[in-house]
């Protein structure tokens, strides 16, 4: 599976996705990307880049940084300090996938201006 920013300043690939994905409804997903963030996990080892012209991280916590391009500004990757894994924007992807959201998270922290309509597990926190 392939993937990239808006303006291919940044590309990778992935050897292996899963299945479903969480929706996360934290603040700091709201507000980096502008709307709740829907990610997947993927081992380290499963995960290259092809290109990272445009790569930037920001440290958005104590404990994690979220990877975007500064060209276009797209924001493709979360990833824990010290962790075996990167977690990818599910829209970075290209072509079809057959993802599907698993769960919501953080919808302690959704904002009122939209529902969560889709029926499936909503945790105020990540577990």
């Amino acid at each position: 599976m392939k993937g990239s920013c808006l303006c291919g300043a940044v590309a990778f690939e992935v050897d292996k996705i899963p299945e479903s994905y969480r929706a996360c409804h934290c603040t700091a997903c709201r507000k980096s990307g502008g709307h709740y963030w829907s990610a997947f996990p993927v081992a380290n080892a499963d995960f290259r880049f092809t290109e990272d012209r445009g790569l930037k991280w920001y440290r958005s916590s104590e404990w994690a940084e979220r990877g975007f391009c500064k060209e276009c500004g797209s924001v493709l990757f979360w990833r824990a300090f010290g962790g075996d894994e990167i977690s990818i924007s599910a829209g970075a992807l290209n072509g079809e996938t057959g993802l599907s959201i698993r769960e919501h998270i953080y919808v302690a922290d959704k904002p009122d201006w939209y529902d969560i309509t889709d029926g499936k597990p909503q945790k105020p926190v990540w577990d």
